[in-house]
């Protein structure tokens, strides 16, 4: 910019007094397009940590406080979509969520009855529990009805919640369920000129790349249980159909996904699992339609089922077709094996992909009083594509923390939460009711006493009824320990985007420098530092159920890489969990004294 200030300036004093007042509009408005430029360069736009409120849409706002096992939904209460109010919506954003996941939003078969409004009724023999699994889709282009305050105007109602959502400041993520569908699939909602799925398949062929099913030719579908109604009715499957856990015999068993078909990407798995991808399989356009017909709604993501399930190159086919009309929109995946990670981030171009078997796994172990220092060898693992990981502490496949199949006690997940949400700018997600402890030890009905919350019953969740208070959120019903669980959650998930250390700061792990450290617990102790310009962080997570005086070695490495002044000198750090103020001393392979609470831990933020 000075050559060309310079340029202008000796020519300008060369001309003639004419051309002198057009020269100089034009050098004015090169200086003002220049500022403009470098000023707007300074002022990177805010990133975001992304953090998820996983919601199960029919439970939130079911009031019942006796609930029945088995119950119909008059018993055991049913939450609307319309139980998302405004208020719902910011309570849940105070939380500190910035995304909300509605679970079971889609229709799925389910053993209520709808037929009034022209929804085919389901056989119950093939319907796991009262309400069904929501991942059992039984109309891809539809709402499930048993979340509608008026049946009719269900999809009018889901389009007010997007709106609804969006107003709260928060965006909306839903299920795509790609690999199965219900067993008696119809859609009674598709837009007009779609062919349903199976519509035309040759049941002849027990793989065909043209099927969207596979078959058990000249089979009937015999389960190992009955198939008869309370009133004698049987279900008939003729040919059986293979299911969506990849049972191709016609007889799976009740731990099978039995209520379940498969769906037919051009995988022919009787054959050495042979690819026929050439021409473009139907279920691969069926498939892209459904997204397509989802995110013109107005939906911010989708989370993908059993996303590994289904072939990579389908998703590397689908997810650019997708984000080309709608480039802000997200895909979360669900895979289970380490070994696919990169595939499926780098080939199939998802966004997030859950860490289930990494840090979930690991800090599960740690609560339960394995070593902290399998924390570090685990992030390790995925270093490099460690912003596309999606932590969690609970989700409703997984039991809950408060439950004894977990930890039995919900103060034991703190120090995990200190780790999983700040440990790196990757997105966090909780599972709506973790924040209070809800334990999810109901005997509900097909779920049983399993440490889950039910998604296959109705059911009302005290600790949600309780919180939400009719839509007062007041906080009256819940008890102390209630309120200061969720409190500590409040606090933690909003440092995520209100610390720009930990929005989006670098990260070091300082524990291979306290390996031999006798005044730190390595073993249930877990330190590392965030640091964004002048702003550094401590986090001090403790495991163990009493406070301790930890010293913590600081490696000089730390010094160099974030860039923090070498000289020892002494500091007023804040702990951001309490906002008390402490005097701490930095220097290289110096240490930082602290006093750690039980089950909990430090957040210490430090001005540079």
């Amino acid at each position: 910019m000075k050559r060309e200030k310079s340029f202008l300036i000796n020519y300008i004093r060369s001309c003639s007094s004419s051309g002198w007042v057009l020269l100089l509009f034009v050098f004015a408005m090169i200086c003002q397009t220049s500022c403009m430029s470098e000023q707007n360069g300074n002022e990177e736009p805010m990133k975001e940590k992304i953090v998820i409120y996983q919601v199960f849409t029919r439970l939130f706002g079911a009031n019942s406080k006796q609930n029945v096992e088995w119950g119909t939904p008059e018993q055991n209460g049913l939450g609307k979509m319309s139980d998302f109010t405004g208020k719902a919506l910011e309570n849940i954003k105070n939380l500190g969520a910035t995304h909300i996941w509605y679970t079971g939003v889609i229709e799925h078969a389910t053993q209520n009855d709808y037929s009034f409004y022209n929804i085919r009724k389901d056989h119950p023999a093939v319907v796991k529990g009262k309400a069904g699994s929501p991942y059992a889709i039984k109309d891809y282009y539809d709402i499930d009805p048993d979340i509608a305050t008026n049946v009719p105007s269900r999809m009018k109602e889901f389009e007010n919640l997007i709106n609804r959502t969006h107003k709260a400041g928060l965006k909306m993520l839903i299920d795509f369920v790609p690999n199965h569908v219900a067993r008696q699939y119809h859609s009674d909602a598709k837009p007009e000129g779609v062919v349903d799925l199976g519509e035309k398949d040759d049941k002849t062929k027990g793989f065909s790349p043209n099927n969207n099913f596979y078959y058990i030719v000249n089979q009937s579908f015999a389960p190992q249980f009955s198939l008869f109604d309370k009133d004698g009715n049987q279900y008939v499957e003729f040919p059986a159909k293979a299911t969506g856990n990849d049972c191709f015999n016609q007889s799976p068993n009740q731990n099978d996904w039995y209520e379940t078909v498969k769906l037919n990407y051009g995988v022919d798995y009787q054959d050495n699992r042979s690819l026929h991808f050439d021409p473009i399989p139907d279920t691969w356009n069926k498939m892209l339609n459904i997204l397509d017909f989802w995110a013109g709604k107005g939906v911010d993501g989708f989370r993908c089922d059993m996303a590994e399930m289904v072939p990579c190159e389908f998703w590397g086919w689908a997810i650019p077709q997708v984000k080309e009309k709608y480039p802000e929109i997200q895909f979360i995946a669900e895979v289970y094996n380490p070994n696919e990670y990169r595939n499926y981030i780098n080939n199939g171009h998802f966004d997030y992909l859950y860490d289930k078997v990494g840090l979930y796994d690991t800090l599960r172990t740690v609560v339960n009083g394995n070593s902290a220092t399998s924390i570090t060898s685990c992030w390790q693992s995925v270093d490099d594509i460690h912003e596309h990981m999606l932590n969690f502490l609970e989700n409703h496949d997984e039991q809950r923390i408060a439950s004894p199949f977990f930890a039995g006690n919900a103060e034991k997940g703190r120090s995990a939460l200190l780790v999983s949400a700040l440990m790196r700018t990757n997105p966090m997600m909780i599972y709506f009711g973790q924040e209070l402890g809800e334990p999810g030890m109901d005997k509900e009905g097909f779920s049983g006493e399993d440490g889950r919350t039910t998604i296959f019953d109705y059911w009302t969740v005290q600790t949600i009824r309780r919180w939400r208070n009719g839509g007062k959120f007041d906080g009256t019903q819940l008890t102390d320990k209630e309120k200061d669980l969720q409190a500590y959650y409040t606090k933690v998930l909003n440092l995520c985007n209100k610390e720009k250390a930990i929005r989006e700061g670098e990260f070091f792990d300082v524990m291979y420098a306290n390996m031999d450290n006798s005044a730190m617990n390595i073993h249930r102790q877990y330190a590392f530092l965030r640091k964004a310009g002048k702003e550094l962080i401590i986090v001090v997570a403790n495991f163990d159920d009493r406070g301790s005086h930890a010293s913590v070695r600081i490696p000089s490495h730390a010094f160099s890489y974030l860039d923090i002044p070498e000289e020892e000198k002494e500091y007023t750090a804040k702990d951001l969990l309490t906002g008390v103020a402490e005097d701490i001393t930095l220097s290289p392979d110096g240490f930082v004294h602290l006093e750690l609470p039980a089950l909990g831990g430090k957040v210490l933020k430090i001005r540079l």
